[in-house]
């Protein structure tokens, strides 16, 4: 593991033309007065002009231009280290931009100008043989003979004056000594060939990010292309600017675990977290050069712990039933069967040029295999691949994970071939473990098929699952979420405590999160819709009742009744999950989740006519006064109990080993969508002061005008400051220790709580260590609590001292071997306790 400055907490911000450097460093004196030691930026590099993330690399060897430039960033830098605040950077190893105007990605318009001869030819992952020593380019927007005509050179549009191709805002390079042919000798005269976008699904000859053509795979696995697109991150570490970074998609590198090692040696050991997605009972490979994950496998445990596990069938019941109710009666599958159906159409669809390129290899390993039996057994094997990827090196033997990841596959797709393929799927495990021997000189073509499997099982998994599947099914939708697998309804306590445990001893300075700006529904969002889980009949009969007030409206157009059962259950869940939301937020989320989802409109093939019905149903429940007020109750009824959610999960995620992360504004209520939804601008002016109140003693938590009547803004704060500030202070007691803490009576199931410090202080019964620790104590399913009648004798034990414990939130001082729980949670949900005196 890399050990490197390990930050207390990290704070995310999404920089954007709008806001570059110079906004960062406005936000430094109130970030530092929150308690955060790192500000964690969005990637910082030359990327496509107006980009609002900054994922689309355009030129490693430059500071964005748009942000500030270097010159910017080192002037933030000085602010930010003034207030005692240093930097993690967001970086991109996998890839990098293909722009419209391409000279603004130099090394990919020199291997377009010069093909295969071009110095920067090993940049970029380019099968070159499968499309006649030229590179695809789908950036047509028909076929090749109908856009002729908007085709022409301008003879000083390169960016050394010398003549370009045009088409539209593109501009492209010509080899050297063919702008004067007639076009069509030009156009075959290029090492690129110009063809229909659609083309890309199946004859793309080059490494994408996942199905994203204007997104090319480089190849950091080379020391040359390592270094050149490094040299700034490198030395931004070595000057001391930058303490860390997070490192995008290492799962689509050639070989993630030899790129880690020379990160690692490059910046001599920084802090290094890994956007790395572990499906249930995966965990990190231990030989990877980092500190651990971004935390979505955090954020899974921390949503589980606070959902009724025992309200599965209940829930899965009233989907089907609202499903009956419509005539669909389609809606209680398992989540994952469809999400194999949806893997499927991924590979042999959006991804089949990456099949077809896995298939050319495999022709060169078995001469004579049949190509089309070889597609279709790679495509089942994709289809049922669980993980994110295998990670299998040519020349070495298979890990046990490795090997049970890709069994799994095998065994699930000899189930679903027909009997004359079983045997080929079986070669295909062995092919990608690298096990199987290939005919003489294949070798090197098998050891490239073990590295090119690994890099699609990702995207088949990412493209099926998270932005497909997540969007087909809407039993409780705050399970769709990413790294999260639906199926999967609640984490028992004592599942909880045994992974903290494990993180705490072989992970202890990984990221935890409840946001990021890749998250499907910010934290709030899914705290108020796991109270559903918690009244399954209330809710079902509500929506009910909200749909038959929506048929019943006039409607102009194309009827709400072509909306589909699941995508209506999709929308209501969406509505009480993020209200109040303006009309324009929820039309521009409902539109990205049916695209998505592909069944009756897409990005590709849109319906104008169910979109308009989508839309039509959503602005229904908007705007009718009956239904708005409707929802608007709804809420307000279940407003007290997602509170309670709300404010555990933030104070488990901040407090359980790890270095949490708070996504940008997230200090208060988080009620976004998907992006571009959550990466909207943060009103820092807003949150001073409410900060500066709450320092001053003003910020009053009551609220009556807050349903449940304490401000969930107000609380969050509070809990977000007090802890980082306190981890802050206290960075030894956050390490690397974790104590459960078990409560006593008959409410105990509604209770969790750990120790975090002096772990050899906490007593044999399980109680809170006496000194140098903080114990964290969060309220469970409160709605089962209330029908139970609250607390009663329920008591948290706590190892005495003779001055007691203090509330970091709330002042309160306990003493004695225990405390009740009903008088510690009397003020809030949470309390985080520290010895008196500390």
């Amino acid at each position: 593991m890399a050990a490197g400055r390990v930050p207390g907490s990290t704070y995310r911000l999404q920089l954007t033309p709008d806001f570059g450097f110079a906004e960062a460093a406005e936000a430094a004196e109130y970030l530092a007065d929150l308690g955060i030691t790192h500000v964690y930026l969005s990637p910082v590099l030359e990327a496509v002009p107006g980009s609002m993330h900054g994922y689309d690399v355009t030129d490693h060897s430059r500071i964005r231009g748009e942000l500030g430039g270097e010159e910017g960033f080192r002037a933030m830098a000085k602010r930010l280290r003034g207030h005692g605040l240093a930097i993690v950077l967001d970086i991109v190893p996998n890839h990098m931009a293909v722009p419209a105007n391409l000279p603004l990605n130099r090394q990919l318009w020199a291997v377009l100008r010069d093909g295969r001869q071009s110095p920067y030819a090993t940049w970029f992952d380019i099968d070159w043989g499968a499309q006649d020593d030229r590179m695809l380019l789908p950036i047509l927007g028909d076929p090749l003979e109908s856009c002729l005509g908007d085709l022409w050179v301008e003879p000083d549009g390169g960016p050394d004056g010398e003549p370009a191709l045009r088409y539209f805002e593109h501009v492209l390079p010509l080899r050297p000594g063919t702008a004067r042919l007639p076009l069509r000798g030009l156009l075959e005269s290029q090492h690129y060939r110009l063809t229909w976008w659609r083309d890309a699904s199946t004859e793309l000859n080059w490494r994408r990010f996942f199905n994203i053509t204007s997104l090319i795979g480089i190849r950091a696995e080379d020391p040359a292309v390592f270094d050149a697109t490094h040299e700034v991150i490198v030395r931004l570490v070595a000057e001391g600017l930058v303490d860390g970074l997070r490192i995008d998609h290492p799962d689509g590198l050639a070989d993630p675990r030899g790129y880690l090692t020379r990160l690692a040696s490059a910046t001599s050991g920084a802090w290094v977290v890994v956007e790395k997605i572990l499906e249930a009972d995966e965990t990190l490979p231990a030989d990877w050069a980092c500190a651990g994950t971004t935390g979505y496998d955090v954020l899974g445990l921390i949503d589980g712990i606070f959902l009724d596990a025992a309200a599965a069938d209940a829930v899965t019941a009233e989907y089907a039933r609202f499903g009956r109710r419509m005539g669909d009666n389609s809606l209680a599958p398992r989540f994952a069967d469809l999400a194999v159906t949806a893997k499927r159409e991924a590979a042999s669809e959006m991804l089949s040029a990456e099949v077809a390129r896995l298939a050319r290899l495999l022709a060169d390993v078995w001469p004579g295999v049949d190509a089309e039996e070889t597609r279709t057994a790679l495509v089942e094997v994709l289809a049922a691949f669980p993980v994110y990827r295998a990670y299998a090196h040519p020349g070495e033997s298979p890990s046990a994970a490795a090997e049970a990841a890709i069994r799994e596959a095998v065994a699930a797709a000899r189930r679903r071939l027909p009997r004359r393929l079983r045997g080929l799927a079986s070669d295909l495990g062995a092919a990608a473990l690298g096990t199987q021997r290939p005919v003489s000189g294949a070798a090197g073509r098998a050891g490239e098929f073990v590295v090119r499997f690994q890099q699609t099982t990702g995207p088949v998994l990412a493209k099926g699952v998270e932005d497909t599947a997540f969007y087909r099914w809407s039993r409780l939708l705050a399970l769709n979420e990413v790294g999260g697998d639906p199926d999967r309804f609640g984490v028992p306590a004592d599942d909880f405590h045994a992974e903290a445990e494990r993180l705490a001893e072989s992970w202890p300075a990984t990221m935890t999160t409840l946001s990021t700006h890749d998250t499907k529904r910010q934290e709030d969002v899914r705290a108020r819709l796991a109270v559903l889980a918690e009244l399954p009949g209330r809710w079902g009969d509500q929506v009910g009742e909200w749909h038959e007030r929506a048929m019943a409206l006039p409607f102009l157009g194309q009827s709400a009744a072509a909306v589909d059962a699941d995508t209506e259950y999709l929308i209501w869940q969406t509505l009480v999950g993020t209200w109040p939301i303006s009309g324009e937020r929820l039309t521009g989320y409902l539109t990205k989740a049916i695209r998505e989802a592909n069944r009756q409109t897409s990005w590709a093939v849109q319906n104008p006519e169910y979109e308009a019905a989508v839309h039509g149903l959503a602005a229904r429940a908007i705007n009718d006064p009956e239904l708005s007020a409707s929802i608007g109750e709804f809420v307000a009824g279940i407003a007290a109990p997602a509170l309670v959610n709300s404010l555990g999960a933030k104070l488990v995620q901040l407090t359980m080993p790890g270095v949490p992360d708070i996504y940008q504004g997230c200090e208060l209520s988080g009620l976004s969508l998907v992006d571009p939804d959550n990466r909207r601008q943060v009103d820092f002016g807003r949150r001073r002061v409410l900060l500066a109140d709450l320092d001053a003693g003003r910020l009053n938590l009551e609220d009556p005008a807050e349903p449940g009547g304490i401000s969930l803004d107000a609380a969050k704060l509070l809990i977000t400051a007090r802890t980082v500030r306190l981890r802050r202070a206290h960075p030894e007691w956050f390490s690397d220790s974790y104590t459960p803490v078990q409560a006593n009576g008959p409410a105990a199931g509604h209770v969790l709580a750990f120790a975090r410090g002096d772990a050899d202080a906490a007593d044999a019964a399980g109680a809170a260590g006496a000194a140098g620790s903080a114990v964290t104590v969060a309220t469970r399913l409160p709605v089962g609590l209330l029908d139970r009648g609250g607390w009663a004798d329920t008591v948290l034990p706590l190892a005495g001292r003779a001055q007691g414990w203090v509330d970091v939130l709330t002042g309160a001082v306990y003493r004695g071997e225990h405390v009740l729980l009903g008088e510690l949670m009397r003020a809030l949900p949470v309390a985080l306790l520290i010895p008196e005196g500390e």
